[in-house]
C-alpha cells in the first residue's frame, strides 16, 4: 500500500506503482511515472516525462527531470529515464534530454548518487555507476557500467568513460578514458589499469593480466597509436575484455583519448 504525506503534490496523469512512499513537501509531475515500492523521503521535485525504475530511495531536494541546461531547449517534451534499485541522496539534479539531441536522459540499474551530483542532458550512465559528492556529468557524456567517479570531478560534454574505470576526485575529463582504466591529474590523464576495482568485482586473476596486457599494448607499446590498437586487436581478439577496450577506442568519436602520464605503470 502507498503513503502519500498530506503536504506533498502530485499532479493528475501522474502514475505511482505499488508500495510507493511519498514524503512531505514532493512535488510529482503530470508525465511522470515512479516503480513499484520507491521512496521520495521529502522536498523530493520530479517533474518533465520522467520514468523512475522500481524501489529507488530518493533523499530530500533532489530534482529529478528538470529542463536541460541548455540554450537550445525550447520547451520541447523531452525525457528522463531512471533504472531500478537507485540511490539518489540530497541536491541531486538529473535533467532531461534535448530535442536535438537524444531526446532522452538514461541512468541505469543499480546507481548510487552521492550528495549534489549531476547528471546532464542527454547523458547516458550505465548500470551500478558510482557518483561521490558534487560530480557532474556534463550534457552528453556516456559512462559505463561498473564505473566509480570519485568527488568533485567533473566529465565534459560529450567525453566517454569506460565501463569498470575509475575516476579520481578532482579530476576533469576532458578526454574519453578506456574502459578498466584508473584516470587522475586536474587533466585526465592514465595512471594504469583500476586493478583494486577489478578484483573487488570477482574479475580473476587472469582476465586481470590480460586486461593489463591490453592496457600496455594500446598505450606503451611501440609505433603509433593506431598501429599499437591493431596489434592489440589481433594479439588479444580471444579475450573479451582487451576488445571492449579496443572498440570503445574505435568508437570514439568526439574527444580525443586520455593518455598514460610519464611516471604511470600497468597499473596502480
Amino acid at each position: 500500500m502507498s503513503t502519500i504525506d498530506p503536504t506533498a503534490r502530485i499532479a493528475p496523469g501522474a502514475v505511482l506503482g505499488q508500495d510507493v512512499s511519498v514524503g512531505a513537501y514532493c512535488t510529482i509531475g503530470p508525465h511522470v511515472e515512479i516503480g513499484d515500492g520507491c521512496r521520495l523521503e521529502s522536498h523530493v521535485s520530479v517533474s518533465g516525462h520522467s520514468k523512475i525504475g522500481a524501489r529507488a530511495v530518493i533523499s530530500p531536494f533532489a530534482s529529478l527531470g528538470s529542463p536541460p541546461q541548455s540554450l537550445h531547449y525550447k520547451g520541447e517534451p523531452t525525457g528522463l529515464v531512471i533504472g531500478s534499485d537507485c540511490v539518489i541522496r540530497e541536491y541531486v539534479t538529473m535533467s532531461t534530454g534535448t530535442a536535438g539531441g537524444r531526446g532522452v536522459t538514461t541512468v541505469g540499474d543499480h546507481c548510487y548518487f552521492m550528495a549534489n551530483s549531476h547528471v546532464g542532458h542527454d547523458a547516458i550512465v550505465g548500470g551500478h555507476v558510482i557518483l561521490a559528492n558534487s560530480v557532474a556529468i556534463g550534457g552528453f557524456g556516456e559512462v559505463g557500467d561498473h564505473a566509480f567517479l570519485g568527488g568533485l570531478c567533473a566529465i565534459h560534454q560529450f567525453a566517454r568513460v569506460g565501463e569498470h574505470a575509475m575516476i579520481g576526485a578532482h579530476v576533469c575529463v576532458n578526454r574519453d578514458v578506456v574502459p578498466f582504466a584508473y584516470a587522475v591529474g586536474h587533466r585526465a590523464e592514465l595512471a594504469g589499469i583500476n586493478r583494486v576495482g577489478l578484483m573487488r568485482r570477482g574479475f580473476s586473476p587472469e582476465a586481470i593480466r590480460n586486461v593489463r596486457k591490453a592496457y600496455r599494448a594500446i598505450f606503451l607499446g611501440p609505433g603509433t597509436l593506431a598501429e599499437r590498437i591493431e596489434s592489440a586487436a589481433k594479439e588479444l581478439a580471444g579475450d573479451v575484455n582487451a576488445m571492449r577496450m579496443v572498440e570503445f577506442i574505435r568508437a570514439g568519436k568526439s574527444r580525443r583519448l586520455a593518455t598514460p602520464r610519464r611516471d604511470a605503470g600497468g597499473d596502480e
